[in-house]
């Protein structure tokens, strides 16, 4: 067995590519429900076709808008949000950070070049923070699965939480604490190619007016629907799962009922347990049905996509290990915010 499986890495065979996809757990968890508890299976896939049927149209909202953004060049204009007084910066940096249609590769070398240029950090964090948070597909499919009232207010959460990280690096740099933020070496991109400089260039909204933009959006439009579709299907496959067979009373004893207690746990947990952005909103609308509390909900997503492994490693290559902790900690602390005060309004 050995040689077998020495022979197949020479090969450049991976199981895991194969075996542990988004397709081939949505493919295998019907079959397994056939066989181990037939009487469930029309249940759990029902549920999952006809959830992942509702979000279609969300689906195709989410890829035309960021398609458009990221034909048109709509990074160029976050680079403004730097510019003028720093009150005014982290304002603007907390709002952009929702809107920018930057994947995950972007994001690192975009942040090198503003504190390179001297941005303050304070702004920066505010978009590190609020950043991860939410974007055009994230808040089609958030309203989708949570409705408009969760989509809204997770929005608003991301740029409240990039206010509050941003106003709290203000206060602290006075002390000198974040002096020096900067690793010596500076970071490099992740090597993938992401399109032109965000610091370079004009928007230009009619995009179809230039060949190249209409091949950006044409391959944006494809590579997004196929990316929310794959995940999507995962998604409603697992929800399908948990609200068939996870008993209510275990989610009502973890996050159910009034409190701090029931936000708090939900925040802790979900820093560790990052779910894809687009993974988690069905994953929690099943949960919610089960028991768990609005405030805790909120908690989760905010400390969960805080602790995204994209936001994280652009935080920690480019700053001090003391700025990527307070980092982590006002994620935290703002997710537990977001959840009390979601909480209260509902």
């Amino acid at each position: 067995m050995s040689d077998i499986t020495s022979t197949a890495r020479r090969n450049g065979f991976n199981w895991r590519q194969w075996f542990l996809t988004p397709w081939s757990i949505v493919i295998a968890v019907p079959i397994l429900v056939w066989v181990l508890d037939q009487p469930n299976f029309l249940v759990v896939s029902v549920f999952a076709i006809k959830a992942f049927l509702g979000t279609l149209p969300y689906i195709a909202i989410a890829v035309l808008m960021i398609a458009w953004l990221k034909a048109a060049g709509a990074e160029a204009m976050i680079a403004n949000a730097f510019k003028g007084r720093e009150i005014r910066m982290i304002f603007l940096a907390a709002l952009f950070g929702g809107l920018a249609p930057f994947c995950s590769c972007e994001v690192i070398p975009f942040i090198a070049g503003l504190l390179a240029l001297g941005a303050p950090l304070s702004a920066v964090m505010a978009f590190w923070l609020s950043s991860p948070l939410i974007d055009p597909p994230t808040l089609f499919i958030t309203a989708s699965a949570l409705g408009w009232p969760f989509a809204v207010g997770k929005a608003v959460s991301a740029v409240s939480l990039g206010l509050f990280g941003g106003f709290m690096i203000r206060a602290m740099h006075t002390s000198g604490l974040f002096s020096d933020p900067l690793k010596v070496a500076s970071a490099k991109g992740c090597g993938c190619s992401c399109g032109p400089s965000p610091f370079e260039g004009t928007p230009l909204w009619r995009f179809w007016q230039e060949g190249k933009r209409t091949d950006v959006f044409k391959s944006e439009l494809t590579s997004n629907a196929l990316f929310l579709i794959k995940w999507l299907a995962l998604a409603y496959t697992l929800e399908a799962l948990l609200v068939t067979y996870v008993p209510a009373s275990l989610i009502v004893a973890a996050v159910g009922g009034q409190g701090i207690t029931p936000i708090a746990t939900a925040a802790l947990v979900g820093m560790p347990a990052y779910l894809n952005g687009y993974v988690a909103p069905p994953l929690l609308a099943g949960l919610m049905a089960q028991g768990m509390t609005a405030g805790a909900a909120m908690a989760f997503m905010v400390a969960g996509s805080v602790s995204s492994v994209p936001a994280m490693a652009a935080v920690w290559s480019l700053v001090k290990p003391r700025v990527f902790f307070t980092y982590l900690g006002l994620g935290v602390g703002g997710a537990i915010l977001s959840g009390m005060v979601f909480q209260l309004l509902n």
